[in-house]
């Protein structure tokens, strides 16, 4: 096989230590192949950089084990070329497997060409995603707690839930405040409901009726106070994502003009696919990356089912938030394709299309740096043609047993 980089190495990284082998020239036209174990500590890493800078390496590959490549691709990634590895694209031959065997085997398929290095985004992009990712995972925490809070609640035989939407608005909340101070009494408690939810006053008394202890009392308290501890800190992270997005306001104006798309969303997606659309060739290979479109699953002349790959779950979770959102907009290009696709398909396979629209239509609005230019909620009709629309319905109505007179409406 053609050696396409001259001087690479192969990095194997675990918890405690580095295996690197290097393949670089040698005698004649032989290629030499060296190996060495560093230590996963910042000393170990700095003495890995200094030889791989003396043997004059240009291309390193990694393969990504869980936290452990980024203290290694970060020492790196201003030295020489980094590569970052999916572990499922360079199997070895097994039976055969050892640190330094997959350190030799990421150094010869990295100098043949043989893998394609994984997306890495710059360094301000990468924290970033970090603040977003982390702001997710607040949320996510916070509306567990808000779950076990429901679940204590029942425990103590307190329906609040079935009556009131959101057991944390202002009068959930004053509420759960007497209740924890010693108030016990239904209609007194009932009494601290707050505008339209006093005209419930009879239903929040049976709701409230129950056998609310001090143990629920204790218990519901700590679950407040880390659901409001949860609230302060998704506060500081708005407040610091703010900061660090502003290099990128462009791009967030640019993505919430898509129908579903609101700020927070728009932060989620510039976070997970950077501001720099050109690391992506074509909206297919965006699309392809983020797991948004069929597979393809061929073999034999059969094509087996199209799922879709797991991708980025960060990205396609604020995706489908997005999805979900345009699909109840009215008059819009993305709500058509929803209804026409569920008809057919379903709703989450209409979901899942929708995601790969507003991907594509990211990458060409970040390409050009352009607006969302919506096609409207009549795009599939007038593309069908209407003469075309028209038989169809008029059909379906005559095998129903109608006789149908169209009379044109000069609104239309």
């Amino acid at each position: 096989m053609d050696v396409i980089h001259e001087r690479c190495a192969g990095i194997d990284i675990s918890k405690v230590d580095v295996k690197v082998t290097i393949r670089v020239p040698g005698a004649g036209k032989r290629r030499r192949r060296e190996t060495r174990t560093f230590s996963s500590v910042t000393s170990g890493l700095l003495a890995m950089r200094d030889w791989l800078l003396a043997e004059g390496v240009t291309v390193a590959g990694m393969e990504a084990t869980g936290a452990y490549w980024k203290p290694v691709f970060y020492l790196l990634e201003h030295e020489m070329e980094c590569w970052l590895l999916n572990a499922r694209h360079m199997k070895a031959v097994p039976g055969r497997k050892t640190d330094v065997k997959d350190s030799e085997w990421i150094a010869r398929l990295v100098e043949h060409g043989l893998v394609r290095p994984s997306f890495v985004p710059p360094e301000p992009i990468r924290q970033l995603r970090d603040l977003t990712r982390y702001r997710t995972e607040v949320i996510r925490e916070r509306t567990r707690e808000a779950q076990r809070l429901e679940k204590l609640l029942e425990d103590a035989g307190i329906k609040l839930s079935a009556v009131v939407s959101d057991i944390l608005g202002v009068s959930g909340r004053a509420m759960l405040a007497a209740l924890i101070t010693g108030n016990r009494d239904p209609h007194l408690l009932a009494d601290l409901a707050k505008g339209s939810m006093r005209r419930k006053t009879d239903a929040l008394i049976e709701a409230l009726t129950g056998y609310f202890t001090d143990h629920h009392a204790f218990l519901a308290r700590a679950m407040l106070d880390r659901i409001d501890a949860c609230t302060a800190m998704e506060k500081r992270l708005d407040e610091r994502i703010d900061e660090q997005i502003a290099p990128f306001r462009r791009r967030i104006e640019l993505l919430v003009t898509v129908p579903g798309i609101n700020t927070r969303t728009a932060q989620v997606i510039l976070a997970e696919i950077g501001a720099d659309i050109a690391h992506f060739p074509t909206a297919a290979d965006l699309a392809s990356w983020a797991g948004v479109c069929p597979g393809n699953n061929e073999s034999g002349g059969r094509k087996g089912p199209g799922r879709t790959r797991h991708g980025d779950p960060w990205l396609k979770a604020a995706l489908g938030q997005g999805a979900v959102s345009a699909s109840r907009t009215k008059d819009t290009y993305l709500a058509a394709r929803y209804r026409r696709i569920t008809a057919r398909r379903g709703k989450k396979r209409a979901l899942v299309a929708l995601q790969h629209s507003i991907l594509i239509s990211v990458w060409h609005m970040f390409t050009h740096d352009a607006e969302y230019a919506d096609l409207g909620g009549r795009y599939f009709i007038e593309r069908t043609g209407r003469a075309r629309q028209t038989r169809r319905l008029v059909s379906q109505l005559n095998q129903l047993g109608y006789h149908v007179t169209l009379q044109t409406n000069g609104a239309v």
